[in-house]
Order: C-alpha cells, then structure tokens, then sequence
C-alpha cells in the first residue's frame, strides 16, 4: 500500500491501554523519505516541517496515525479523541504544522488514531499542513495569531465550534466524527 506506516514506538502497544503519558515518552519517529514523508526545515526557515517526498493524489493516506498513550488533560500536543478525552500522536502526526487552508484532513482508523489524507493533489516537496480544528473543538493552547500565511487565514488558530458552517462543509468527512456530535450537543 502506498502510504506511510510509521514503526511504532517500542513501548506504544502497551502504551495504549490508557496509561498516562507522563510514564512513556515516544522516541524520535521512525520514518524514512521513501515512505513519502520527511522531517525537514520549514521551507521559510522558521522551523521544523513535515514535507512529502513524492506526489499524493487526493483521498489517498499521506501518514498513519498511531497513539503513544492517554492523557489525563489537554496540552498544547494532546489530541481530543472523544468528548473530554485527550491522547497523544507518536510518528511524525504531532509535528505536521497547522494551516487555514490545509493540503491535508484526518480520518479516524481502527487504533482510534488519525491518519493524514490529502484533500488535495500534493507534490513532492510541498509541506504537509492540516487545520488543528480538524480534531479539536477548542485551541486552548496556542498563540492567538496564526501564522499560516493562506490567503484564507482565519488571523488565529481556533478550534472546531470556531469554524465558519462553510467551512466545516468544505472539510467534509476528512475531520474527527465526534466534532459533528460535538457541535449538535452544544447547539442545543
């Protein structure tokens, strides 16, 4: 299958049965540019950036998503996974930057981990970005001016019950499904 599987952490399935972070940090991911995904420098140079390595057609898996271990509340590198439920991503998935206008969604696999998809064609060497609101109803934990640079910034980094209806329509099904069940509970 043409996609990325990270090597998991050596401690990630036992990881998983819920223990609190703080008692299994990840190593350094596993990943190899001929898996289609590089850690390299931010193209402007102000960081780190996830970049692919080859082409992606839209719809296909960019990166699987695994989970390193529960936590006990949010952070500004947790992932809600449920309503009031917070984990974190192993592999690279923690270090892929957010943007407003992002080249990729999420989906939810059977580790209730996200993997990465290309809503759009993606060429080898563009940075893989994704709109943190994809998985988070709320952004508690960043600075209050985004700096994605798209000519859609939002001019701040929000979370899901933020986002425009447009919006969200446009993102389709390439965002957590709790999100939606989310945003009816707080409607009534």
């Amino acid at each position: 299958m043409p996609h990325v599987r990270p090597t998991e952490p050596p401690d990630a399935a036992a990881s998983r049965g819920g223990t609190a972070l703080a008692e299994c940090e990840a190593p350094a991911p596993h990943i190899t540019e001929d898996e289609g995904v590089a850690l390299r420098r931010s193209p402007d140079g102000t960081g780190d950036a996830v970049m692919a390595t080859r082409g992606f057609a839209a719809g296909e898996t960019v990166m699987v998503g695994f989970l390193v271990g529960a936590l006990t509340g949010n952070d500004s590198h947790a992932t809600l996974v449920g309503p009031d439920r917070w984990a974190r991503h192993g592999g690279l998935g923690p270090i892929v930057n957010h943007s407003c206008d992002p080249n990729c969604g999420v989906r939810l696999n059977e580790e209730q981990a996200f993997d990465f998809v290309a809503r759009r064609p993606i060429d080898a060497g563009q940075e893989l970005t994704f709109d943190y609101a994809m998985r988070n109803f709320t952004i508690d934990h960043f600075p209050t001016v985004c700096l994605c640079g798209s000519t859609h910034c939002r001019g701040s980094v929000t979370g899901w019950k933020d986002l425009s209806a447009a919006r969200k329509a446009d993102y389709g099904d390439l965002v957590a499904p709790y999100l939606r069940a989310m945003d009816a509970d707080a409607a009534r």
